[in-house]
């Protein structure tokens, strides 16, 4: 058997695929490796098929028993990682301790792509600082989500013909905590089949015993500092749930509406004296307190002072006044102020001392303000009202006009500004501390650019209204007493109990109390996450001490208002800390179209069914490739791309399992173990691909582990690939097969079955974080595994490398490029082997003639006919000369690759073919009637054409006159 037939029989990876760079250095002489042997020999590599020793135990299975990796078999790996315990903090590790708080993911949820996206990066990190030997704690948990799950309860209610008010608040409780057990560990299974490696022992709910405790302390504490108030002020409203929303769960879209003009005569004028407004909502007109115009606007200047009839209020008049604020160019110039349901108005109303006029019930339908349209829908009441305005002739026109329209991220019904009694937390003192976390370095955001973003907020933060109008969650710790005005007398307490007691101190003993029945943001106890799931209040908890604060908080851009500034604030507030050092944010996650995925677009991928068809690590890889705070577009392309690198790492390890010794061969697997990559002297006895190879992979710990540490994933994941696809399968792999497959030499095949081993080990160390399933099934196919990959130490950085032996490889890699295109360039039949001569420095031809089977083997040449040179050979003139770097060219004898005469034959047929193609291309260029009537882009195209065309005859013509000039001279 040949050597190439060896190689190919033996080869199970992808064909090449990239090319690198050349590099024109010579270099110096040295020794090849020599290795001293026990009694074992290496020469004979056989296919051989033995059990894995993990694989009895039904968990893994090694690539020499399956084909490709299964992906069925993650959920198996994932149990028996948990079943040992890898997942909680090691304690005996002396190292801070690396903290992950998981953003808490809505019971009611089931995993979208946002998830997989922070669960990947928050994964890799974590198992990345777990293999650098810090215990390590990730600690999952999911909200309550107030408004979405007591959305879905009413939801499962109302198909049984149930109402929720029907059940009245403690029955309904009581559903939606038997909703919970039932459907709330839907998300938690799913991020588990994600590969999430949290302590699942110490999994929180935000209305777990304990961080509910938190959450009542945490009212109680900013009350007593008086930074909590009760008042009524514009809130946004959502009439369907009925409850105030805060104001960045409301949402702005763009949508086609209408500008309604409307008279309103003047009070004690003519019919001529009126002033026109226009409005997008008519049927607030009822709560109007006033009209004003612009001071400068000459057009109604006459009427400032006077007084506006509004239309349809049986004459209720209305002062007409001047304000900066007013907008001369928009509509007409005047404004109708209606500060009960305009967020501006009402800020206005306020500056000049307007009285606050509700025309609307909580329910969205006009109370009795409204006179007849009093129980009318709001939408309902615009069309009537506009109908009888056109019947009394106040309707002036109305026409289309995009509207900004305020929608509840929840219903996605139209939020309603009103005014409200309401909670509030005063914010400026504490944004103000948060603040200085970050100009102080306290607190490092990633990306930079949106710690702008995060000071333009936190410096313009309004108060946080915390109070909601629903039955599902924390409900706020205040009583009220009986008889009493609820606004001025209210007792705050811990509970009901104390509360009472307090009551009964201060009013006696016969009094009564009742609790309000609104219940918290379910930010709010959100915004305590990071210490109340490690014990806080008590601080003295061992969690607390030992892990808070914690260390990085990694989640959405998009909620970068809703949580993480509010994380800060309440952090520094209840323990004096910020509570993590870093803030990394991710970007969305969109089409392959850069499309926001949506039901209503159709394009939403689902993470369970991508799995099924690509793996967990495909997946993973692929979104771990972006960049922190950039959106990320995902494609069908990438995922099939980064399946095959899955692949390609499972029959790399499947070629190393069969290459190395037999598990019962002792002494073989001393003499492997015997090896030490760590000293620079060894590193330099080693062949010029070995030296390369290790160098290389010393460059990329290096590099890698720079990148983790800057949380440069996209980095890490694509160095990674390119040394493992483009140096290790490609190259090395291929050029080890000259030492196993044809060396006869023992020294040099343990070399090789070492240096495979090595590599490929510390490949699988790299790559683990992002693709922890196949990684962890290839390492315990591997000998001799002491632990598990997860538990594994990380590649120790600062290894020795010679850069002047990398450059070497590389003038043979070159070499072999060179080759491989002139084979190309002649179609030269696969498995044909030709002579070469090698022509360089006397210095390059003694490293690269050491590598003469690595050379006949990668470049398919003639063992038996490779000629090394300081000078061109006698048949240059007949040969295919090639340069591959400075210093270092080849000359290969075209008769040896083709058939000349047929060759001959074939070009000039195919000169033919170009030169009446190319001749009807200058025709149409020739042409006035083309070259006028066409389009220029056409015309462009033509001419492009051309001169690709003529380009292909001149080369064509070149090719010919050498092959003529070779049968000459032969």
């Amino acid at each position: 058997m040949s050597l190439h037939q060896i190689a190919v029989s033996h080869s199970f990876l992808l064909s090449s695929r990239s090319a690198y760079t050349l590099n024109p250095l010579l270099f110096s002489k040295r020794n090849r490796f020599r290795i001293s042997l026990s009694h074992s020999r290496f020469t004979s590599i056989k296919h051989r098929s033995f059990a894995v020793a993990v694989s009895d135990n039904g968990i893994f299975t090694s690539p020499e028993l399956a084909k490709s990796f299964d992906f069925t078999s993650e959920e198996r790996i994932y149990n028996w990682w948990l079943s040992q315990g890898y997942f909680r903090p090691k304690f005996d590790w002396e190292s801070d301790p690396f903290v992950i708080s998981m953003p808490p993911p809505n019971v009611t949820g089931s995993l979208h792509m946002g998830h997989a996206m922070f669960v990947t990066l928050e994964d890799i990190m974590v198992r990345y600082h777990r293999m650098r030997g810090r215990p390590t704690l990730w600690l999952p948990g999911t909200d309550h989500a107030g408004i979405a799950t007591q959305l879905v309860v009413e939801r499962m209610l109302a198909s049984e013909g149930i109402k929720r008010v029907e059940l009245g608040r403690d029955e309904f409780e009581k559903r939606v905590w038997e909703w919970k057990e039932k459907y709330g560990g839907t998300i938690t299974n799913q991020i588990k089949r994600l590969g999430a490696s949290c302590d699942w022992t110490r999994e929180c709910f935000t209305l777990d015993e304990q961080l509910s405790r938190a959450v009542i302390e945490a009212f109680i504490r900013l009350h007593e500092k008086g930074l909590i108030y009760q008042g009524s002020y514009m809130v946004n409203w959502s009439p369907k749930l009925q409850t105030a929303v805060s104001d960045l769960e409301v949402e702005y879209s763009e949508e086609p509406g209408t500008l309604y003009y409307i008279k309103y005569r003047v009070a004690g004028g003519s019919r001529s004296d009126f002033l026109t407004i226009a409005t997008t909502r008519p049927e607030t007109l009822f709560g109007d307190v006033a009209i004003a115009v612009h001071p400068q606007d000459e057009r109604y200047s006459k009427y400032v002072g006077k007084m506006a009839i509004v239309p349809m209020t049986y004459g209720r008049h209305v002062p007409i006044i001047s304000d900066k604020y007013v907008d001369k160019d928009f509509g007409t110039g005047v404004l109708k102020i209606s500060p009960g349901h305009d967020h501006n108005d009402y800020v206005l109303a306020r500056k000049l001392g307007l009285p606050i006029l509700n025309v609307m019930n909580k329910d969205g339908t006009l109370n009795e303000v409204a006179g007849l349209y009093c129980g009318l829908d709001r939408f309902e009441a615009r069309k009537k009202l506009w109908s009888d305005l056109e019947e009394t002739d106040l309707a002036v026109k109305k026409e289309p006009h995009s509207l900004r329209v305020p929608r509840s991220q929840r219903g996605g019904e139209v939020i309603e500004p009103l005014v409200s009694k309401q909670w509030f937390v005063t914010m400026q003192p504490l944004a103000e501390k948060a603040l200085l976390a970050v100009e102080k370095g306290e607190l490092t955001i990633i990306p930079e650019r949106y710690g702008k973003i995060y000071n333009h907020w936190l410096t313009n933060i309004k108060d946080w209204c915390i109070s909601r109008q629903l039955w599902w969650g924390h409900r706020i710790p205040v009583w009220y007493i009986v008889g009493k005005d609820c606004e001025e007398e209210y007792i705050v307490a811990r509970s009901a109990e104390e509360a009472l007691r307090k009551a009964r101190d201060k009013y006696g003993k016969d009094v009564e109390v009742y609790q309000d029945p609104d219940v918290l943001d379910t930010w709010f106890s959100s915004a305590l996450w990071p210490f109340s799931t490690l014990g806080w209040p008590d601080e003295l908890a061992e969690d607390f001490k030992r892990f808070y604060p914690t260390t990085m908080l990694e989640t959405g851009h998009d909620i970068l208002f809703f949580w993480v500034a509010r994380m800060v604030m309440m952090g520094i507030e209840f323990t004096g800390t910020v509570p993590f050092s870093y803030v990394y944010l991710h970007g969305l996650i969109r089409d392959s179209q850069g499309h926001k995925m949506s039901k209503t677009l159709g394009n939403v991928i689902d993470p369970l069914d991508t799995i099924k068809e690509y793996g967990t690590d495909a997946l993973r890889f692929t979104l771990a490739l972006g960049t922190a705070g950039q959106d990320l577009n995902l494609s069908t392309e990438r995922l099939t791309a980064n399946k095959a690198f899955t692949n390609k790492l499972w029959n790399a390890g499947k070629f190393v399992l069969q290459v190395l010794p037999n598990r019962d061969n002792v002494s073989g697997w001393q003499n492997i173990e015997a090896c030490k990559f760590n000293t620079e002297g060894y590193l330099l006895r080693l062949p010029l691909p070995e030296c390369w190879v290790v160098s290389k992979l010393h460059m990329l710990i290096d590099a890698v582990t720079e990148s983790y540490n800057k949380f440069f994933f996209g980095d890490v994941g694509r160095e990674i690939y390119d040394f493992f696809w483009g140096d290790f399968a490609d190259w090395y792999i291929e050029a080890s097969k000259a030492r196993l497959y044809h060396s006869g030499d023992d020294s040099v095949v343990l070399v090789a079955q070492t240096v495979l081993l090595y590599v490929f080990e510390n490949i699988l160390k790299l790559i683990h974080p992002f693709m922890p399933f196949v990684t962890e099934e290839l390492w315990q196919a591997l000998p001799n595994r002491r632990e598990a990959l997860i538990i594994s130490s990380w590649p120790q950085t600062s290894l020795p490398r010679s850069t002047d032996l990398v450059k070497r490889f590389e003038n043979l890699q070159a070499l072999t490029r060179a080759i491989r295109n002139a084979r190309a360039e002649y179609s030269v039949e696969p498995a044909k082997r030709i002579t070469a001569s090698i022509v360089g420095s006397e210095e390059v031809i003694q490293y690269i003639s050491e590598e003469k089977e690595v050379l006949a083997l990668l470049s398919k040449l003639d063992l038996d006919n490779i000629h090394f040179a300081d000078s061109p050979p006698e048949d240059a003139k007949q040969s295919v000369h090639v340069i591959a770097s400075e210093g270092l060219e080849a000359y290969l004898p075209l008769a040896d690759m083709v058939d000349i005469s047929a060759e001959v034959l074939r070009l000039t047929k195919r000169l033919s073919k170009m030169q009446t193609e190319y001749e009807g291309l200058k025709a149409r260029l020739n042409s006035p009637k083309f070259i006028e009537k066409a389009p220029n882009d056409v015309v462009r195209g033509v001419q492009e054409k051309a001169a690709e065309a003529e380009e292909k005859i001149n080369l064509t013509k070149n090719r010919l006159a050498f092959l003529k000039s070779t049968v000459m001279l032969s």
